[in-house]
């Protein structure tokens, strides 16, 4: 019977160890099935759910830039990150930031064992996994990856022209598509980081040090990055005022539309919070 549940709990008792040994989880006492359930069982769901969705938005967010570019472009082969700018945003800018709200929690221990009907939720598409939310993160991500791209394209002069010798001698036309990747590529850098951010419930010690170590090693790589970026612009004002500019419209709306939601219909758990 406990190897058929979907998850079998055994009990260790003076009958033995039988079914402790078969089961999934293994319990000393009835009574640290409350805790199994409504604290690490609720963590082991909404955790991983959170991260599931987050690490959607990060791929996807990156292949509608490059969708856009390419339209852009009139469908030129050339890629729009390149060589180390993927992988610094696959690995050091995004990796630590997204994967460190495993540590996350909306509710802590007390609050958990105290309102069971919290867990009973989880299966009532109050777990943070759905296909409302699945198709809310895929809209968040088609609309900020064509604000980001589409405005850097727009804002910086001659960012699209001669894209198709991106890569010969670094003439003028090159120095447009350079200027261009500086601008697209960090605002969507920050944009990750400050969506972590605007992610996280209850503030903890890792997530801090992931986010601040990944904008600290993107900012002191920047140097490093002379093949794909303008460094001379970087450091200029027309710069600063773009990544500024475009950064406020594609958090702007996502940061509105979470603020007046947990407003005006806020969940169970947030009420609790607040209680």
């Amino acid at each position: 019977m406990i190897q058929a549940a979907d998850v079998g709990v055994g009990i260790v008792g003076k009958e033995g160890k039988q079914a402790s040994l078969a089961a999934d989880f293994s319990i000393t006492q009835f009574a640290h099935l409350t805790k199994l359930l409504v604290w690490h069982g609720r963590n082991s769901y909404k955790r991983p759910a959170k991260l599931a969705q987050f690490v959607i938005h990060r791929g996807l967010i990156i292949a509608v830039c490059q969708t856009v570019f390419s339209v852009g472009s009139r469908f030129e082969p050339v890629t729009l990150y390149q060589g180390w700018l993927l992988v610094g945003y696959a690995t050091m800018y995004t990796m630590a930031p997204v994967f460190s709200l495993v540590v996350d929690r909306d509710v802590n221990e007390r609050v958990a064992r105290m309102y069971p009907e919290l867990y009973k939720e989880l299966g009532e598409g109050g777990g943070g996994l759905s296909w409302l939310t699945f198709a809310k993160w895929v809209g968040v991500s088609v609309y900020q990856g064509c604000l980001i791209q589409g405005l850097a394209q727009t804002f910086v002069p001659g960012g699209l022209d001669g894209v198709g010798d991106v890569t010969g001698g670094g003439g003028g036309m090159a120095r447009g598509f350079k200027r261009m990747v500086s601008v697209s590529f960090t605002v969507l850098v920050v944009n990750e980081l400050v969506m972590v951010a605007m992610e996280v419930v209850t503030w903890h010690v890792v997530i801090v040090v992931a986010l601040l170590t990944a904008f600290a090693g993107f900012a002191a790589s920047v140097p490093l990055l002379g093949e794909y970026f303008d460094l001379g612009y970087v450091l200029s004002w027309g710069f600063v005022w773009r990544v500024l500019a475009i950064m406020g419209v594609a958090l702007g709306p996502p940061w509105v539309v979470k603020a007046v939601g947990r407003r005006l219909r806020p969940e169970s758990w947030d009420k609790v919070r607040r209680a």
